[in-house]
């Protein structure tokens, strides 16, 4: 799932840029593919790969990594932005952007933080900013964009943002974010990595936008 906010999104761009079908339908055939082996229709998030597709956290649910799942929202963005003229391709990639949004927002928690297990936030409790901040970023950028009720996810991007700007030490490093890896992992507030400064970045261009 993780690709999702690196291939995909790309190819989406040189569409746009170069008017060349060649990279729409290169595009088209494998976020198809890996949108059809990986995306749970019952819990509306993606599965990392398929080694979770039978395991199952400490609660009995389904192992959804909230960074792999932040990857996600944050590339759909960019591939709904970039193929707006291929309307059934872009109609299906609004309509999951759509339902991942929801099923996010109903996993914040009281503090406006998401988990790195996001069904299993009892295991994993501390913050994890890599997966808020991109869910902060996608849920503003669908707000700024039409896409996403501003009234009902307005107070959700309001509290996530407020969440990171916490996360931030006073020498302005990041932390709660999880460390390279592929599944869910506890944090703690002295972790940092660069793709969640990038993710933190990422929401501030869409908020400025959001008060303008």
């Amino acid at each position: 799932s993780d690709a999702i906010f690196m291939s995909p999104s790309v190819w989406a761009q040189l569409y746009n840029v170069t008017n060349d079908v060649k990279y729409f339908n290169y595009l088209e055939k494998e976020l198809n593919a890996t949108t059809d082996y990986l995306y749970d229709e019952d819990e509306n998030l993606y599965f990392r790969d398929s080694k979770y597709f039978e395991r199952r956290e400490k609660n009995g649910e389904k192992v959804f990594w909230g960074r792999g799942n932040g990857w996600v929202l944050g590339g759909l963005t960019e591939i709904i932005e970039n193929t707006k003229d291929q309307k059934a391709f872009n109609k299906k990639y609004v309509r999951i952007f759509q339902k991942m949004s929801k099923k996010i927002a109903s996993l914040q928690d009281e503090n406006g933080y998401w988990h790195a297990s996001m069904l299993d936030p009892e295991s994993y409790p501390a913050p994890e900013t890599s997966c808020t901040g991109f869910f902060c970023y996608g849920l503003t950028w669908g707000i700024n964009n039409g896409y996403l009720d501003r009234d009902k996810f307005l107070p959700i991007v309001e509290k996530g943002w407020g969440a990171l700007v916490k996360a931030v030490h006073p020498n302005g490093k990041l932390g709660f974010v999880q460390q390279i890896g592929e599944d869910p992992r506890k944090t703690n507030y002295q972790q940092s990595e660069v793709y969640g400064i990038g993710a933190f970045l990422l929401t501030g261009t869409e908020m400025i936008k959001l008060y303008k």
